[in-house]
C-alpha cells in the first residue's frame, strides 16, 4: 500500500538571494519543522521542487519547496500531490500575508488567495480552494510598493518576532498533522499578548 502522506508546502523563492525575505517566510517555516525533526531537503527536479520526508507526530510527511518561483508554485504542487497520489485534503500550505500584524498566524480549512500569487497559482493548478493553509503576517508597508516590501529582508527585530510566530505556527502543523484542525485554529488564532485583534 502506498504511504498515505500528509503534505506541508512552504512557499518562498529559491536561492540564497531570497532566502531572508518577508516574502519566503514559508520557506522559513519548512526548514524549522525539518530541523526540528532531523529531516534534509533534496532536490526532485521532476517534481520542481526540494522535499524532506519523514515522520513528523507520528505521521508520515513530505515537506515541499517548490523551485519554480513563487507566481508559479501550483506547477509544483500539482506534480508532488499526483506522484505521491495525494489529493488538497493532504495539503497544507504555508505562506506570507500582508494582511496580517507581523508575527500573527492564522490556520484555516479553506478560502481564497487573498491575492497572494503563489496562493493563486496553486488554486488555479489544483482547481479548488479546499485545502488547508497557514498564514504567517508579515505586516504591510506605511509607504511604498508592497510588491518590493515583501522582497527586502526582515529587519533584525522583526527576525526576532517571525522566529516567534514559525514557533507557534510549528505547534500548529503538529496539530494538523495529528487531524486536529480544529485544536491548531484555537492554538494559533487568537494574538498573543501585545498583538492587536485585525479584521479577518
Amino acid at each position: 500500500m502506498p504511504v498515505e502522506w500528509k503534505v506541508i508546502v512552504g512557499l518562498g523563492n529559491p536561492g540564497a538571494r531570497y532566502a531572508r525575505n518577508r516574502h519566503n517566510v514559508g520557506f522559513q517555516c519548512v526548514d524549522a519543522l525539518a530541523g526540528a525533526h532531523g529531516l534534509s531537503f533534496s532536490m526532485e527536479p521532476r517534481l520542481h521542487a526540494q522535499i524532506a520526508q519523514g515522520t513528523i507526530a507520528g505521521v508520515p510527511a513530505l515537506l515541499v519547496k517548490p523551485m519554480t518561483y513563487m507566481n508559479l508554485s501550483g506547477k509544483a504542487v500539482q506534480a508532488v500531490l499526483h506522484y505521491y497520489r495525494r489529493t488538497p485534503a493532504d495539503l497544507l500550505v504555508v505562506y506570507d500575508d500582508l494582511d496580517l500584524p507581523l508575527g500573527r498566524v492564522r490556520m484555516r480549512p479553506a478560502g481564497g488567495s487573498g491575492g497572494h500569487k503563489g496562493m493563486q497559482s496553486i488554486i488555479q493548478a489544483l482547481g479548488t480552494e479546499e485545502f488547508a493553509r497557514l498564514r504567517i503576517g508579515i505586516g504591510r508597508p506605511s509607504a511604498g510598493d508592497p510588491a518590493d516590501y515583501v522582497l527586502q529582508d526582515f529587519t533584525t527585530d522583526e527576525a526576532i518576532e517571525i522566529a516567534r510566530a514559525i514557533d507557534r505556527a510549528l505547534e500548529a502543523i503538529q496539530l494538523w498533522l495529528q487531524g486536529n484542525l480544529d485544536a491548531a485554529m484555537n492554538h494559533v488564532n487568537r494574538p498573543v499578548e501585545g498583538q492587536r485583534i485585525e479584521k479577518s
